[in-house]
């Protein structure tokens, strides 16, 4: 596992040239190696207006993401710093710096709808940072919230409607976070005063009326409580002079506003404590490969004109994820084999164990590095590598006591073939010495160890080559009379109906010992999959309690209002999400087969 990543300043993610969108090499190379689970805070408003600061200041430094002095965008694209998270041990702290929305150089607005659907697809916290109060002059700057549903799929479903994509959007939003910068109004309401959460609150309220103003009045707003029902806000006092602004990095301690200072300590704490690691539909922790395939998905997406869709990129991830862990549950597999597996081994049960305890490894080993197995596919094709791995195995291990036993009877009985050629058994009484030695080295052979399974078939193979040898000294034989070698010839036949009897009982039994280790492997690759979906189930139960609660709880403040339509609105989303849950009931013998 790769250690902390520390870089010293901000490499470009996402280019934005001639207002086309292009992935930075550089930094996938860098997302590719963090394995720790990441916290991706992105941060979004007007161009000049501090966001660059707020920025260096969670990353612990005064100097890092450039600060623009003049009225052009200083950041272009969506700029990337990771570091160490200074509050959560074992974590990477993505930053991302996004290209000044409204920039006087760009001819329209949809290169920055983009910015801004991304910078909501990639983060786990969105900052929209803005100048002043929460007006109507600020929420109409903040339109791209209203275009979401137009910039972002759900569902790659074609059926999937507005109702239905905003009803998943808030499963896997980020937490939003408003700040406003010199802010300069007292926190009151009829003389009382309020919180920054409570201005933000107050400033959400809906509009009575259905006319086209209330409705341009009413849709920025209510889409934030659409999707994003988990918000917070915060308030900044100019920072210092005006004249000092344009080198406010340069600035020491001293020379800014205390309760600018403060209310940035607090700011930072906040997002550092609260900002969760970004995860995935079903719980997922993203890390920063997987980080790096949903950049690549989403911008390609956009670049061939299509919609990114949450799902394919969730899919895509998974292609890449689960054919990996196949790898690596197969390269622990053949790592545990390889260590414990001394060939030949001396029967095939003891080789068929070692095979169970190993593959049981492995698939814990995929269980745990897999997700999103849609229909099994990925679990199935490790079953059936593990299935000729161990088809190659009982091969390699046949294939070892074979050569083994050869080289043993060779060296056991070429003595006996020589005396037979010298003719010391071509004399009165020289069967009965022949019989007496054959039965002396067969006793030799079955003392030597580690023969493996194939020894008797070997040794029946070896002595069926031999039986003219053994024939001919019988018929030469002058002291037996005829009756006793007819009766020594049935002997032989007997033996020899005897000991392929007993070969093919042995056949029957490795077939029947391989028939019941298909039939565990099958078990227990179901019994893990079966507890797999079981915690899936209960971590998407889980999600889509918090969503459900989240929309209720808006959706009571639509009432309270008195916006019924919007409240009814709300409710079909609810209803869709209630359906949902549903679904995650059905039985899982129904969905868990891999054959």
């Amino acid at each position: 596992m790769a250690s902390e990543i520390h870089m010293s300043d901000p490499v470009c993610l996402i280019e934005n040239i001639n207002e086309h969108l292009k992935v930075n090499q550089e930094a996938l190379e860098i997302l590719s190696a963090i394995m720790q689970p990441v916290v991706v805070v992105a941060i979004v408003g007007l161009y000049r207006t501090g966001k660059s600061y707020l920025l260096n200041r969670l990353s612990g430094k005064n100097k890092g993401f450039p600060l623009g002095s003049t009225v052009k965008s200083h950041t272009k694209g969506i700029w990337m710093w990771c570091v160490p998270h200074p509050k959560k041990p074992g974590h990477t702290l993505v930053l991302l710096d996004t290209e000044g929305l409204g920039d006087i150089e760009k001819g329209d607005n949809e290169n920055d709808s983009w910015i801004f659907a991304l910078a909501i697809l990639l983060s786990s916290t969105f900052v929209y940072n803005s100048l002043g109060t929460i007006n109507q002059q600020a929420m109409d700057q903040l339109h791209y919230v209203t275009e979401l549903t137009d910039r972002i799929k759900a569902s790659s479903s074609p059926d999937n409607n507005y109702v239905e994509d905003s009803a998943d959007f808030v499963s896997f939003f980020p937490a939003f976070v408003w700040a406003l910068r010199d802010f300069s109004l007292e926190l009151k309401t009829d003389e009382e005063p309020i919180t920054p959460d409570d201005y933000l609150e107050l400033s959400l309220k809906l509009r009575k009326g259905a006319d086209i103003k209330s409705k341009s009045f009413n849709d920025p707003r209510l889409c934030i409580r659409k999707f994003f029902p988990k918000r917070k806000c915060f308030i900044f006092d100019r920072p210092a002079w005006r004249k000092n602004l344009a080198h406010l990095e340069q600035l020491k301690e001293e020379d800014l506003n205390p309760d600018f200072i403060e209310q940035v300590a607090e700011f930072c704490s906040y997002i550092l404590s609260h900002s969760n690691v970004k995860t995935l539909s079903g719980g997922i922790t993203v890390n920063g490969p997987r980080l790096e395939s949903l950049v690549l998905t989403y911008v390609s997406a956009i670049s061939s004109g299509d919609l990114p869709c949450i799902e394919n990129a969730v899919l895509a991830l998974a292609q890449i994820e689960n054919s990996a862990a196949v790898q690596k549950a197969i390269a622990h597999y053949d790592q545990q084999m390889g260590q414990k597996v001394q060939l030949p081994m001396e029967t095939l049960q003891e080789l068929l164990d070692l095979h169970r305890d190993s593959e049981r490894e492995a698939i814990e080993v995929f269980i745990r590095s897999s997700f999103k197995d849609v229909d099994h596919l990925f679990q199935k094709e490790l079953a059936a590598q593990l299935d000729k791995k161990r088809d190659d195995f009982c091969e390699q291990n046949r294939k070892a006591s074979s050569d083994r036993c050869s080289a043993l009877l060779q060296d056991i009985f070429s003595p006996l073939e020589e005396e037979v050629k010298e003719g010391i058994y071509s004399k009165p009484g020289g069967y009965r010495l022949f019989i007496h030695k054959l039965q002396d080295l067969k006793k030799k052979f079955y003392e030597e160890p580690n023969k493996g399974i194939q020894a008797e078939e070997m040794l029946q193979m070896y002595l069926q080559s031999k039986e003219s040898m053994t024939d001919a000294i019988l018929q030469t034989d002058q002291t037996l009379t005829t009756k006793e070698k007819e009766i020594e010839v049935e002997r032989v036949k007997a033996e020899s109906a005897q000991a392929s009897a007993k070969m093919l009982e042995e056949m029957q039994r490795k077939n029947e010992q391989m028939m019941e280790q298909k039939e565990r492997s099958y078990q227990e690759h179901v019994k893990q999959l079966t507890e797999k979906m079981e915690r899936d189930r209960a971590q998407l139960l889980q999600e889509q309690e918090t969503t459900l609660a989240l929309k209720l709880q808006e959706q009571e403040r639509l009432l309270k209002e008195g916006f019924e339509n919007e409240s009814r609105r709300m409710q079909n989303e609810i209803q869709i999400l209630r359906n949902a849950m549903k679904n995650v009931f059905f039985p899982l013998s129904r969905r868990c087969t891999i054959s």
